[in-house]
Protein backbone atom coordinates (compact mmCIF):
# COMPACT_ATOMS: atom_id res chain seq x y z
CA UNK A 1 0.00 0.00 0.00
CA UNK A 2 1.30 3.81 -0.83
CA UNK A 3 0.34 6.57 1.36
CA UNK A 4 0.82 9.97 0.87
CA UNK A 5 1.38 12.60 4.00
CA UNK A 6 0.87 15.89 2.95
CA UNK A 7 2.08 17.69 5.77
CA UNK A 8 0.18 21.35 6.18
CA UNK A 9 0.74 22.92 9.69
CA UNK A 10 3.24 25.71 8.93
CA UNK A 11 1.31 29.11 10.75
CA UNK A 12 2.75 31.42 7.78
CA UNK A 13 4.95 33.27 10.15
CA UNK A 14 7.47 34.46 7.70
CA UNK A 15 4.94 35.48 5.10
CA UNK A 16 3.11 38.09 7.60
CA UNK A 17 -0.06 35.90 7.19
CA UNK A 18 -3.07 36.11 9.57
CA UNK A 19 -3.95 32.50 8.86
CA UNK A 20 -1.60 29.42 8.30
CA UNK A 21 0.06 29.73 4.83
CA UNK A 22 -1.46 26.56 3.24
CA UNK A 23 -5.00 28.80 3.03
CA UNK A 24 -3.29 31.38 1.10
CA UNK A 25 -4.78 32.23 -2.00
CA UNK A 26 -2.27 31.96 -5.24
CA UNK A 27 -3.63 31.53 -8.53
CA UNK A 28 -7.09 31.82 -7.46
CA UNK A 29 -6.80 28.33 -4.81
CA UNK A 30 -5.50 27.75 -1.51
CA UNK A 31 -1.78 26.52 -1.54
CA UNK A 32 -3.41 23.39 -0.08
CA UNK A 33 -5.55 22.68 -2.55
CA UNK A 34 -2.67 23.40 -5.50
CA UNK A 35 -0.54 20.56 -3.66
CA UNK A 36 -3.38 17.93 -3.28
CA UNK A 37 -4.08 17.93 -7.23
CA UNK A 38 -0.95 16.74 -8.14
CA UNK A 39 -1.18 14.09 -5.44
CA UNK A 40 -4.07 13.48 -7.29
CA UNK A 41 -2.97 13.00 -10.37
CA UNK A 42 -0.64 9.80 -9.25
CA UNK A 43 -3.02 6.77 -9.04
CA UNK A 44 -0.49 4.80 -7.10
CA UNK A 45 -1.30 6.51 -3.19
CA UNK A 46 -3.88 4.44 -1.35
CA UNK A 47 -4.87 7.46 1.04
CA UNK A 48 -3.65 10.82 0.73
CA UNK A 49 -3.42 11.77 4.59
CA UNK A 50 -3.96 15.48 4.79
CA UNK A 51 -2.46 17.46 8.48
CA UNK A 52 -4.13 20.20 9.92
CA UNK A 53 -4.27 22.91 12.91
CA UNK A 54 -6.48 21.09 15.32
CA UNK A 55 -7.95 24.97 14.93
CA UNK A 56 -8.39 24.17 11.30
CA UNK A 57 -9.37 20.86 10.95
CA UNK A 58 -13.15 21.84 10.16
CA UNK A 59 -12.10 24.54 7.87
CA UNK A 60 -9.33 21.62 6.16
CA UNK A 61 -12.28 19.45 5.29
CA UNK A 62 -14.47 21.62 4.03
CA UNK A 63 -11.89 23.25 1.46
CA UNK A 64 -10.96 19.67 1.03
CA UNK A 65 -15.00 18.73 0.57
CA UNK A 66 -15.36 22.09 -1.41
CA UNK A 67 -12.89 21.24 -4.42
CA UNK A 68 -12.37 17.82 -4.15
CA UNK A 69 -16.67 16.21 -3.58
CA UNK A 70 -16.69 12.51 -2.39
CA UNK A 71 -13.26 11.98 -3.19
CA UNK A 72 -12.81 8.68 -0.98
CA UNK A 73 -8.71 9.23 -1.32
CA UNK A 74 -8.41 12.33 0.88
CA UNK A 75 -8.54 12.30 4.76
CA UNK A 76 -7.75 15.50 6.88
CA UNK A 77 -6.00 14.84 9.91
CA UNK A 78 -4.94 16.59 12.96
CA UNK A 79 -1.20 17.21 13.13
CA UNK A 80 1.22 17.05 15.98
CA UNK A 81 3.32 19.77 17.80
CA UNK A 82 6.26 19.54 15.58
CA UNK A 83 6.77 17.65 11.86
CA UNK A 84 8.11 14.61 13.08
CA UNK A 85 4.70 14.15 15.20
CA UNK A 86 2.71 14.84 12.39
CA UNK A 87 4.51 12.55 10.18
CA UNK A 88 3.89 9.94 12.85
CA UNK A 89 0.13 10.69 12.84
CA UNK A 90 0.34 9.77 9.53
CA UNK A 91 2.10 6.77 10.20
CA UNK A 92 -0.66 5.57 13.03
CA UNK A 93 -3.30 6.44 10.35
CA UNK A 94 -1.92 4.12 7.67
CA UNK A 95 -1.23 1.35 10.25
CA UNK A 96 -5.05 1.72 10.96
CA UNK A 97 -5.50 1.84 7.16
CA UNK A 98 -3.72 -1.72 7.08
CA UNK A 99 0.01 -0.81 6.17
CA UNK A 100 1.58 -3.10 6.45
CA UNK A 101 5.74 -4.30 6.44
CA UNK A 102 6.18 -3.17 2.22
CA UNK A 103 4.16 -0.21 2.45
CA UNK A 104 5.62 3.12 2.17
CA UNK A 105 4.76 6.54 3.26
CA UNK A 106 5.51 9.84 0.97
CA UNK A 107 5.96 12.99 3.05
CA UNK A 108 5.67 16.64 1.34
CA UNK A 109 5.57 19.93 2.34
CA UNK A 110 2.07 21.59 1.55
CA UNK A 111 3.75 24.57 0.68
CA UNK A 112 5.12 22.90 -2.69
CA UNK A 113 2.72 23.41 -4.82
CA UNK A 114 4.87 22.71 -8.09
CA UNK A 115 5.72 19.50 -7.41
CA UNK A 116 5.03 17.44 -10.45
CA UNK A 117 3.22 14.34 -10.62
CA UNK A 118 6.61 12.71 -12.56
CA UNK A 119 8.62 13.54 -9.03
CA UNK A 120 6.20 12.26 -6.98
CA UNK A 121 5.85 8.69 -8.72
CA UNK A 122 9.72 9.06 -8.85
CA UNK A 123 9.33 9.12 -4.76
CA UNK A 124 7.45 6.50 -4.66
CA UNK A 125 9.63 3.57 -7.34
CA UNK A 126 13.02 4.39 -5.42
CA UNK A 127 11.56 4.18 -1.69
CA UNK A 128 10.10 0.86 -3.20
CA UNK A 129 13.61 -0.21 -4.46
CA UNK A 130 15.91 1.00 -1.95
CA UNK A 131 13.99 2.00 1.33
CA UNK A 132 14.32 5.77 1.73
CA UNK A 133 14.27 8.05 -1.29
CA UNK A 134 14.85 11.91 -1.34
CA UNK A 135 14.92 14.06 -4.45
CA UNK A 136 18.01 16.94 -4.28
CA UNK A 137 19.05 19.44 -6.65
CA UNK A 138 22.72 20.99 -6.49
CA UNK A 139 23.85 24.07 -4.56
CA UNK A 140 24.64 27.01 -6.86
CA UNK A 141 26.17 29.52 -3.96
CA UNK A 142 29.13 28.97 -2.04
CA UNK A 143 27.76 28.04 1.42
CA UNK A 144 29.59 29.49 4.41
CA UNK A 145 29.79 27.37 7.55
CA UNK A 146 29.83 30.06 10.69
CA UNK A 147 29.73 28.62 14.16
CA UNK A 148 30.70 31.35 16.10
CA UNK A 149 28.29 35.14 15.64
CA UNK A 150 30.33 36.44 12.76
CA UNK A 151 32.48 34.76 11.77
CA UNK A 152 33.37 32.46 8.86
CA UNK A 153 34.33 28.88 10.76
CA UNK A 154 34.82 27.46 7.36
CA UNK A 155 33.96 26.80 3.36
CA UNK A 156 32.53 23.39 2.40
CA UNK A 157 32.90 21.85 -0.73
CA UNK A 158 30.17 23.17 -3.26
CA UNK A 159 30.04 20.24 -5.09
CA UNK A 160 29.84 18.22 -2.07
CA UNK A 161 26.55 20.22 -0.92
CA UNK A 162 22.76 19.36 -2.49
CA UNK A 163 19.52 20.90 -1.06
CA UNK A 164 17.18 18.64 0.23
CA UNK A 165 13.48 18.66 -1.10
CA UNK A 166 10.23 16.31 -1.01
CA UNK A 167 8.44 14.33 -1.75
CA UNK A 168 10.70 11.78 0.79
CA UNK A 169 9.43 8.49 1.10
CA UNK A 170 10.38 5.63 3.26
CA UNK A 171 9.02 2.30 4.20
CA UNK A 172 6.81 2.75 6.89
CA UNK A 173 7.59 0.15 9.12
CA UNK A 174 11.38 0.30 8.92
CA UNK A 175 10.85 3.89 9.17
CA UNK A 176 8.71 3.19 13.01
CA UNK A 177 11.05 0.87 13.97
CA UNK A 178 14.17 3.04 13.61
CA UNK A 179 12.09 6.16 15.06
CA UNK A 180 11.03 3.44 18.07
CA UNK A 181 14.68 2.93 18.65
CA UNK A 182 15.59 6.62 19.25
CA UNK A 183 16.40 8.30 22.44
CA UNK A 184 15.00 11.38 23.43
CA UNK A 185 18.18 13.36 22.69
CA UNK A 186 18.03 11.95 19.41
CA UNK A 187 14.20 12.71 18.72
CA UNK A 188 14.72 16.17 19.50
CA UNK A 189 17.62 16.79 16.80
CA UNK A 190 15.11 15.47 13.86
CA UNK A 191 12.89 17.81 11.75
CA UNK A 192 13.38 15.89 8.78
CA UNK A 193 12.05 12.00 7.95
CA UNK A 194 15.59 11.01 6.46
CA UNK A 195 17.86 12.31 9.32
CA UNK A 196 16.43 8.93 11.31
CA UNK A 197 17.71 6.40 8.29
CA UNK A 198 21.18 8.94 8.12
CA UNK A 199 21.27 8.26 12.31
CA UNK A 200 21.25 5.01 12.12
CA UNK A 201 23.54 3.89 9.35
CA UNK A 202 20.87 3.31 6.54
CA UNK A 203 20.73 4.25 3.12
CA UNK A 204 18.93 7.44 1.46
CA UNK A 205 18.91 7.41 -2.62
CA UNK A 206 19.16 10.48 -3.35
CA UNK A 207 17.62 11.84 -7.21
CA UNK A 208 17.30 14.21 -9.34
CA UNK A 209 14.88 16.73 -7.97
CA UNK A 210 13.15 19.81 -9.63
CA UNK A 211 14.06 23.82 -9.51
CA UNK A 212 10.64 25.08 -9.67
CA UNK A 213 9.99 22.58 -6.75
CA UNK A 214 10.65 25.60 -4.46
CA UNK A 215 8.64 25.77 -1.07
CA UNK A 216 6.79 29.13 -0.53
CA UNK A 217 8.18 30.31 2.86
CA UNK A 218 8.59 34.24 2.40
CA UNK A 219 6.38 36.91 0.49
CA UNK A 220 8.76 36.77 -2.27
CA UNK A 221 8.41 33.17 -2.96
CA UNK A 222 4.28 33.58 -3.07
CA UNK A 223 4.67 36.56 -5.99
CA UNK A 224 6.94 34.11 -7.61
CA UNK A 225 4.33 31.72 -7.38
CA UNK A 226 1.58 33.84 -8.19
CA UNK A 227 3.34 35.06 -11.56
CA UNK A 228 4.44 31.33 -12.85
CA UNK A 229 0.41 30.24 -12.11
CA UNK A 230 -0.72 33.51 -13.68
CA UNK A 231 1.65 32.83 -16.90
CA UNK A 232 2.04 29.24 -17.13
CA UNK A 233 5.68 29.44 -17.23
Amino acid sequence: MIFAAILAGGIGQRLNSESPKQFIMVGNKPILIHSIEKFLEVDDFNKIIISSPKDFIDYTKELVEKYFPKNDRLVVIEGGAQRKDTINNSIEYAIECGADENSVMVTHDAARIFASPSLIKKSIDYAIEYGAASPVIPATDVIFKCITPNKLDSVPLRKELLHSQTPQSFNIFKYKKIYDDLNEEEIEKLDEAMVLFNLRGEDVYLFEGEQSNFKITRPFDLELAEFILINNV
